[in-house]
């Protein structure tokens, strides 16, 4: 693990020099006693040299940059540097920093497998590379290296063929990562061309990136798999807006993937091929002139370059969580602790799942870069494609599927495929792509381990569920899931199941704790009486503490030493939208946000009467709300003194359009770095905007789940309209207008008091008939499904009836007879609908006669009256029912419901 670790880093690293030598550090530029300066020393030994000059000099920083964070990075010298050079000179040939800088001008072993792998994740040909590499950097062009900022890849998301590229039209912010930063702006609002300004804007982040690197505990740095977690978060942060290729622009080379993504997917690709080797205990020597083969033009029809091409070296090893919303929905009719079992057994398949990849990482000795995606249950690591790995692999799905049947009964799973994959699969070709079939074959893998699930032909039961199942009922049935053998007393003295109560703690320790841990064996209370907020279950043989900030808690350094502690998560919502996701340690997207009262004294207020004796509510400042709570917190108080509108809650689910096909034909140039890249920004529209979204805007919404591509929200009813509309537009902004980028969602509005899982059936039958739209991009709303261009002008046709109800003060009787005049215009069946607009003109007539009756002169009322009904006519008739049809109803409920009292 350890040697697996410091080939991750450095090859995570080959890039450093990108982001050192666009800041324009200060100290490569500082002469020694000969006059020389450490960038031309480094050039000579690390640059590529083409028409008598030395390009890709960043290569030369890679070094510089690493020998200045020497002192904030694990040991990168010493005695045991396997399976680098033993010696403590860092310029030894074979050191982590050489083996790091000279990707663009390999030697040794070690070198070329991490050139090997920075090609590869690029899906460079071997002819396309060549040319790559003699590209200078362009530094008198306006736009060159340092001034250009990253291109959307999203913007560029086209699922059919044909067409020429074109540049896009947005770029993002060179910033750290924030909720404001992942959105992308104009390019000419990014791109100014001023060299100058352009190496301050690099130097700045370099700069906080080195502050952010110290904020890393030092006692973490002797654990390797633990300190490269953190420092992966790091990287994320500063480097995610960084175009990784720069050189070459205007011919293949598109600015459109990170340093981030391009140097993660390097580090997975070169652990996996290093091991590979080593495992089989291949001769290094041998390796290295099969390697230098497969790029040397010269020898492109060898045997060596041939079988560095087309050998299976990797193994491609997907996760997927099934049965999401049976785990979360699934359970009794009891109502008991909704809200903190909601939030918990949200928060519980993402937990599932990063241990599951964890314990896949662990049985292979892979470092936490080798696992390149996870998001909403579904992860992809990259190990050797070794008969050894492929063994461990079945242990783990065996005690992953003994942990799911003990546990859940078979309702839920995590399955694990894998497929093996040569070099060659890996190129993104140019007549036709290899690994855009290679994605197309990882899809059809993972659905095929779907449907073999739990091996069920061959498998048995776990002896703990097969063993005296029938005598562990003693204290009855979990009164939460209705199924299992009660284990355990919640604190008013319920009996549920070690699951639950996990599953209700962790819903309660959610709205406290700032950071999670897992470790191997529990954590000790350090005084007596000390209780620690730990769940009972190990969750396949690891346990999970909840804690608070670092200035609370400690860095639990002792822990990080001894190499109990595997993983600490940071899962802190920012303090601002432009704040760094960054507190020094590894972080998680998590949505942790919850509605809370703002007030010590909200919930005692006339809006909650009756509320306050709640059995999942507890009193206290700053309490998480229930959903009784928020099923009220959209009523207002009426002219009268009394409270006005609907009690209900509104439940919002939805998902991305056509997500499988954007990735497997939606990429013009598909390569591992780009599907990374993909899988992260997808993700993190739900992951890192919508928190900070909820929280600042809209902070009654429960978030259920969200992130991958989907969404399930549950909040006061009319906010929750307005928030579906709000996700709508922000991630048109979010894919920079990409017309073939959209989601789908279902609105259902239900009472409070509805057990939770007939809210997810609600809201997954509204999705379900959205999705019916032809191009779907649809939104369905009280039964009615819509395009969300129709649904933004039903909402304003909704103002505009409410401006005009307090007007014309428009009685409740008339607005709701404008329902069946919808459902009369919409039916074009029956001859007698066609009638509809006269039944309006009546209806209308009859009540503006019958207000304006009194009103003094005889014509001056009928003028009036004319130009009222006038009025209606065109905005209810004209631009509601006859524009809308039934869809009008969508405008008409959600006024009227604001209504009642």
């Amino acid at each position: 693990m350890a040697a697996s670790c410091r080939v991750a880093l450095a090859a995570l690293l080959h890039d450093l020099g990108k982001f050192a030598e666009r800041a324009r550090i200060p100290e490569a530029l500082a002469k020694d006693a000969d006059g020389n300066t450490r960038q031309a020393i480094e050039e000579l030994l690390a640059c590529p040299e083409s028409n008598g000059r030395r390009t890709h000099i960043h290569a030369a920083y890679t070094a510089i940059a690493m020998d200045l964070l020497e002192a904030w990075l694990p040991e990168l010298t010493g005695e045991d540097m396997t399976p680098f050079a033993p010696w403590r000179d860092k310029n030894a040939d074979d050191s982590i920093i050489n083996a790091a800088a000279r990707h663009h001008r390999p030697e040794t072993f070690l070198q070329w497998i991490i050139a090997t792998a920075d090609r590869l994740a690029s899906g460079f040909e071997r002819e396309e590379f060549v040319a790559y590499n003699q590209a200078p950097d362009e530094e008198d062009k306006k736009l060159n290296h340092y001034t250009t900022r990253q291109w959307t890849l999203l913007e560029g998301i086209h699922l059919e063929a044909g067409g020429e590229e074109t540049t896009p039209a947005y770029r993002y912010p060179l910033k750290p990562l924030s909720p404001e930063a992942i959105f992308p702006a104009p390019a000419k609002v990014g791109e100014t061309g001023d060299k100058a300004a352009a190496q301050a804007d690099y130097l700045e982040l370099w700069q906080q990136y080195q502050a952010g690197l110290q904020a890393i505990p030092a006692s973490h740095r002797a654990n390797l798999p633990l300190w490269l977690d953190h420092f992966d978060s790091l990287w994320l942060a500063f480097t995610h807006a960084i175009p990784s290729a720069t050189a070459g622009i205007g011919g293949r080379v598109r600015p459109d993937v990170s340093l981030y993504d391009h140097s993660r997917t390097t580090a997975a690709l070169a652990v996996a091929l290093w091991r590979f080797h080593a495992d089989q205990g291949h001769d290094p020597e041998m390796v290295r002139e099969s390697l230098r083969a497969q790029w040397d033009r010269e020898r492109a029809g060898h045997d060596a370059a041939r079988q560095a091409w087309e050998t299976e070296k990797f193994l491609l090893v997907q996760g997927d969580f099934t049965g999401i919303q049976e785990f979360i929905f699934s359970g009794g009719e009891s109502q008991r602790q909704v809200a903190r079992l909601l939030r918990g057994r949200s928060f519980y398949v993402s937990l599932l799942s990063e241990l599951a990849a964890l314990k896949v990482l662990e049985a292979l000795d892979l470092p936490p870069l080798s696992q390149v995606v996870n998001a909403a249950g579904k992860f992809l690591v990259v190990a050797p494609n070794t008969p050894e790995a492929v063994a461990k692999l079945c242990d783990v799905q065996d005690e992953l599927n003994r942990w799911f049947i003990e546990h859940t009964y078979g309702q839920s799973a995590i399955n694990l495929a894998w497929l093996p994959a040569a070099a060659k699969d890996f190129r993104h070709g140019i007549a036709e792509s290899p690994f855009r079939e290679l994605i197309k074959r990882l899809f059809e893998q993972l659905e095929a381990a779907k449907l073999r699930r739990f091996d069920l032909c061959g498998a048995t039961p776990p002896e703990a569920v097969r063993r005296g199942f029938l005598d562990r009922f003693e204290h009855g049935e979990c009164k939460i899931d209705g199924r299992s053998p009660a284990a355990c007393q919640l604190e008013d003295g319920v009996w549920v199941s070690e699951l639950a109560w996990d599953q209700v703690h962790t819903g309660k320790w959610l709205a406290h704790q700032d950071r999670l841990l897992i470790t191997r064996q529990r954590i000790q209370p350090l005084a007596e009486g000390q209780t620690l907020n730990q769940l009972r279950l190990p969750i396949f043989g690891y346990h999970v503490l909840f804690t608070g900030a670092e200035e609370v808690s400690g860095k639990f350094g002792g822990e990080a030493k001894s190499g109990n502690l595997l993983r600490a998560w940071d899962f802190s919502l920012p303090e601002s939208a432009d704040a760094p996701l960054w507190n020094g340690y590894a972080r998680r997207a998590i949505n942790a946000f919850l509605p809370r009262f703002a007030e010590p004294d909200a919930w005692e207020s006339d809006r909650y009467r009756g509320l306050d004796d709640l059995d999942d509510f507890e009193p206290h400042p700053l309490t998480p709300k229930t959903l009784n709570h928020l099923a009220r917190d959209d009523r207002r108080l009426g002219e009268t003194g009394r409270w006005v509108g609907v009690e209900a809650l509104m439940t919002l689910k939805g998902d991305i359009d056509n997500l499988g096909l954007i990735f497997q034909k939606g990429l013009e140039r598909p390569t591992f770095a780009r599907m990374a890249a993909l899988s992260r920004q997808v993700n993190a529209f739900f992951t890192i905007w919508l928190p900070w979204l909820c929280r600042k805007e809209f902070p009654n919404t429960y978030t259920v789940f969200a992130g991958g591509d989907d969404f399930f929200l549950i909040g006061p009813w009319r906010s929750t309209i307005r928030l579906a509309q709000r996700m709508h537009k922000d991630f048109a902004r979010y894919v920079a207008g990409n017309p073939e980028l959209h989601f789908s969602a279902g609105l259902s509005m239900s009472k409070p008091g509805l057990p939770i899982r007939h809210l997810a059936q609600q809201a997954e039958a509204a999705l379900e008939d959205a999705k019916k739209l032809p191009g779907k991009n649809a939104v369905t709303c009280f039964g009615q499904s819509v395009s969300w261009s129709t649904f933004t002008d039903l909402m304003a046709r909704e103002e505009a009836l409410e401006q005009l109800s307090r007007e014309l003060k428009l009685s409740a009787g008339y607005l709701y007879g404008l329902l069946h005049l919808t459902d009369m215009a919409a039916d074009q069946t029956r001859p007698e609908n066609a009638l509809w607009h006269s039944r309006f003109a009546y209806r209308t007539r009859r009540m503006l006669e019958a207000r304006i009756r009194n009103e003094g002169d005889r014509d001056a009322a009928e003028r009036k009256r004319r130009q009222l009904q006038q009025q209606l006519a065109v905005e209810i008739a004209s631009q509601g029912i006859e524009r809308h049809r039934a869809a009008y109803k969508i405008a008409l409920f959600t006024y009227l419901y604001q209504q009642r009292d």
